[in-house]
């Protein structure tokens, strides 16, 4: 157990009110007069989360889009933020408001309020949001738990571009091409889509974001819904950048899987209803990929071109 786990599990006999959903989901769930928040927090750390070089603009950008990625899990509609800010760089802050501005519109999250600190000198820049969302009225927030032995296993996006660029990014190698800085884009601006967990709510069993990797997320998925999930890697979708600057083989694709900050859909529906998921991904204009199925059991399980692939020492990113 990693120590980031153990310190989860010690919090669950502090976080004991309902809405906090035994801390095994991406966001609180606040019941208040028939009206469901949602409630999510991200903390970006220089040096962890995003590069000292970064530009501060697509450091504010992901900020909230981390955040914005929780409340499309939940098929939650945004209502707003809060942010806490540690002062540094006056310029570098400028810069980093305007990609805050910029960011708040383009996901529909105005900011609300927060708190500003200033950090002792040379500490690394660490900046929190908590985001807040409006949950369907008619029927639950969609959690990690509801995946059903039939379900099929969906993702609403490519999977591996953001770990590759920031492996070109601190590799230096590749760095010039159009394919990198697709793939770099891809880590330093991910493009989580709320309409699309809006969208995709009433259909789902199950639903989280892949934030730490494919297969640890799902791990964590069939963990709470006490079912085993097999993937098939063969069917998990890479993009053209991927494929064109690594290719496509099973050792790609595990990475892929594993590298986590790919802010795309994990979700499970029963397999009758694949047309309405397709037809409501098309709604919110998204396409969504079947990769697997929900069985009996529990854990995760690999299979490549219909035969069983070892899982990988690690499964994802862990703190």
């Amino acid at each position: 157990m990693t120590r980031e786990f153990a310190f989860i599990d010690a919090l669950r006999a502090i976080a004991v009110n309902p809405a906090a959903r035994g801390l095994a989901d991406d966001a609180a769930v606040l019941e208040l007069g028939g009206q469901k928040l949602v409630l999510t927090m991200d903390t970006l750390v220089e040096g962890v989360h995003f590069l000292p070089d970064d530009p501060p603009e697509d450091v504010a950008w992901k900020l909230v889009a981390v955040n914005a990625s929780d409340l499309a899990a939940k098929g939650a509609e945004p209502l707003g933020c809060l942010k806490s800010h540690a002062l540094g760089d006056e310029d570098w802050d400028r810069a980093f408001l305007a990609g805050l501005d910029l960011a708040c519109r383009h996901f529909r999250v105005p900011l609300l309020g927060g708190d500003t600190v200033r950090m002792p000198p040379g500490s690394a820049r660490s900046f929190s949001l908590t985001a807040l969302g409006r949950g369907p009225e008619d029927r639950p927030v969609p959690s990690r738990s509801g995946a059903r032995p039939g379900d099929l296993v969906w993702v609403s996006g490519t999977l591996g571009d953001s770990g590759l660029g920031l492996e070109l990014l601190t590799s230096g190698s590749r760095v010039q091409t159009p394919e990198a800085t697709l793939l770099a884009n891809r880590y330093r601006r991910p493009m989580p889509e709320p309409s699309l967990g809006v969208a995709l709510a009433p259909l789902a069993t199950a639903m989280m974001d892949v934030s730490d990797g494919l297969l640890v997320d799902a791990r964590r998925m069939a963990m709470a819904s006490k079912v085993a999930i097999r993937i098939a890697a063969d069917e998990v979708p890479l993009s053209r950048a991927l494929v064109a600057t690594v290719g496509d083989g099973l050792e790609q694709r595990i990475a892929a899987m594993t590298a986590g900050d790919d802010y795309v859909l994990l979700f499970t529906a029963p397999a009758v209803n694949s047309a309405f998921v397709h037809a409501a991904a098309t709604c919110a204009g998204s396409r969504v990929h079947p990769i697997g199925t929900v069985d009996e059991g529990e854990g995760i399980a690999l299979d490549w071109h219909g035969q069983p692939a070892p899982l990988p020492e690690k499964l994802g990113y862990q703190h």
